[in-house]
């Protein structure tokens, strides 16, 4: 029976796709922050379901999920990397120790994560790393700079590590969400410290205060959640797999757009080559 090691079960997708892997029958280790906020799932699931604390600002605490998960179930077979929140800010007012944070938790903790499992996975030959991303990391939308930064270097990072560890038997893959109907929006949802009047008109519609998204996203935890249990199921993996029909939508135009923007380029940048004749 594979075990699950997914971070961030306290809410949104994080905690349907640890319910939707423990209905199907897998163990799963569920982590939040505070344990107490993921304790139903043993309550519901004995014997399968192991709730932990989980700070991926610690790297004391990353060694301790990572080796009370493995006395418990003798290995982790899959990791996910869901945990997260959103930040909203003009690159001008990004506060140093907010983008700090905001980078521990989206690219410095997961990579954390991924060292402590890695051995044991490469040990065996066998294994599969995900890291939930965002569209974010392929469209760049006024105040979610710093977002987008950190989703761009956490997708470096992971598809890198794929051609890695491939080789050597392990499986990695990308998950970019759209908007799904979860706290990302409201609650999880953090905004610049001090706002500058000069950016009412681009970053102001998408502050924390204006946005009214909450609550009417279009996709739904709980089928985005079966999907990932059916993928990983698979013996291949995509490099990425797009969530929600937004996703889809708003990636395949920006691609075009970037596939428009090479053609109009093609011949000037081909020019600045070496000429044979040189």
């Amino acid at each position: 029976m594979a075990t699950w090691f997914i971070t961030g079960c306290s809410s949104g997708l994080g905690h349907s796709l640890a319910t939707a892997v423990l209905e199907a029958g897998f163990s799963a280790v569920v982590t939040a922050r505070d344990a107490d906020k993921v304790r139903d799932f043993e309550q519901a699931f004995p014997g399968r379901a192991l709730a932990l604390a989980l700070d991926l600002n610690d790297k004391a605490s990353i060694a301790a999920a990572v080796e009370q998960a493995t006395a418990r179930f003798g290995a982790i077979d899959v990791l996910v990397n869901n945990a997260g929140y959103g930040y909203r800010a003009a690159v001008e007012e990004g506060d140093e120790q907010d983008v700090a944070d905001l980078f521990a938790t989206h690219v410095f903790g997961p990579v954390a994560l991924m060292k402590a499992v890695l051995p044991a996975m490469r040990a065996r030959r066998q294994g599969t790393i995900v890291n939930f991303s965002s569209i974010g990391a392929q469209v760049h939308n006024p105040g979610s700079g710093y977002y987008s930064a950190a989703k761009m270097a956490q997708e470096g990072i992971t598809l890198t590590l794929k051609t890695e560890v491939e080789p050597l038997g392990l499986r990695v893959m990308v998950i970019e969400p759209g908007a799904f109907r979860t706290d990302f929006a409201g609650r999880s949802l953090k905004g610049a410290r001090t706002e500058i009047d000069a950016y009412a008109d681009t970053v102001g519609p998408r502050r924390k205060a204006n946005d009214r998204t909450d609550g009417t996203q279009p996709g739904d935890p709980r089928r985005a959640a079966k999907l990932i249990v059916e993928t990983i199921a698979r013996p291949t993996l995509p490099k990425r797999l797009l969530l929600g029909g937004d996703a889809v939508e708003i990636v395949r135009k920006a691609l075009q757009a970037q596939l428009d923007e090479i053609a109009a380029a093609e011949v000037a940048s081909g020019a600045t080559d070496f000429s044979k004749n040189d």
